[in-house]
């Protein structure tokens, strides 16, 4: 495979990761990074012996491929100008602050044929992975992605900073159509959403139930998925799967007995594998795995249920000023 040309945008906390995996993978040449963060930028470039920049358009002519791991205010610029230059994308999810952005950067992608893979890390993990091996048919879905206060990831509310991750996968394993959504939450300790509860109903029956809250105690990812005759619960965080399975009974004909297995995977590194998959997108000439339009549609549903929650908030504001 012939080594493309990397550079990252943005090196902040998650940047350096991607820095540290574009630095190290046999399929790319890190050539540089990119931040207006001078200090934090050098200092990256001198470890990893590549050139440091503060303005990305630099970079034209001297990459192939980009990350862009800057805040969501900034992805439709910054990925737009690179797409429409020849220059391959992967860009952090969420995918835009709008609608029209990621319409806007999917037809862009489209016309300059470049690939556009959205950062939604959650899809490498192991166990997501396994689930496709043992769903068939999912009626019902429970999933809790909770975490503890950090000021760091507030630039956006709860719904696109965690829930869109189960918002995803979820939409990803039952492949229908979104039929009504139910949803309230609450601002806590930031001047946005910090926990959340959403009731997505689709149109195949399917229902999930899903919650998010950056204001929890203690860490927690996990998903408990109903289906006809089988319990599937997930641990995302300790790589983990639970299947209770109702079976016929080999010893009686007429009788039934419920088995259970336990999977346990090993810690694998997530970004490692979304970046690989990104190169190796590239490099056939496929679809990445997480495509723009699925970045799109998790965005979709994650703007709905935040304007779900605000009109509820703004009603309950309404009532209390009365």
């Amino acid at each position: 495979m012939q080594k493309l040309r990397t550079a990252v945008i943005g090196t902040g906390y998650l940047g350096k990761f991607h820095v540290d995996k574009l630095a190290n993978l046999p399929e790319s040449t890190l050539v540089a990074v990119c931040d207006i963060n001078s200090k934090q930028c050098q200092a990256l470039a001198e470890k990893y012996k590549v050139k440091a920049v503060a303005d990305y358009r630099e970079l034209i002519g001297q990459v192939d491929a980009v990350s862009i791991v800057v805040p969501t205010f900034l992805h439709y610029e910054i990925a737009k100008f690179f797409l429409e230059k020849q220059v391959h994308v992967l860009l952090e999810k969420p995918i835009t602050n709008t609608l029209a952005e990621a319409d806007q950067l999917i037809q862009i992608a489209k016309q300059n044929q470049r690939v556009l893979q959205i950062g939604h890390l959650e899809r490498f993990n192991s166990t997501v992975i396994a689930l496709q091996g043992v769903l068939n048919k999912p009626r019902f879905i429970e999933s809790h992605r909770l975490a503890p206060f950090n000021p760091r990831g507030t630039d956006v509310n709860v719904i696109l900073d965690l829930m869109i991750h189960d918002i995803d996968i979820i939409q990803t394993i039952v492949k229908s159509p979104i039929k009504n959504i139910e949803a309230s939450g609450a601002k806590v300790l930031s001047n946005h959403l910090d926990i959340a509860n959403a009731r997505i109903r689709f149109t195949n029956g399917c229902v999930a139930n899903v919650t998010a809250s950056r204001v929890s105690i203690k860490s927690e990812r996990k998903m408990r998925i109903f289906q006809d005759d089988a319990y599937v619960s997930t641990d995302f965080q300790h790589k983990k799967l639970s299947i209770y399975q109702k079976i016929q009974d080999p010893k009686h004909a007429d009788a039934e007995k419920i088995i259970h297995e336990e999977r346990s995977f090993e810690q694998s590194d997530a970004l490692l594998a979304e970046i690989s998959a990104f190169l190796k997108a590239i490099a056939q000439g496929t679809p990445p795995l997480v495509t723009a339009e699925d970045g799109r549609n998790a965005l979709a549903t994650a703007i709905a249920i935040t304007e779900l929650v605000e009109k509820e908030l703004a009603e309950i504001q309404g009532v209390t000023n009365v």
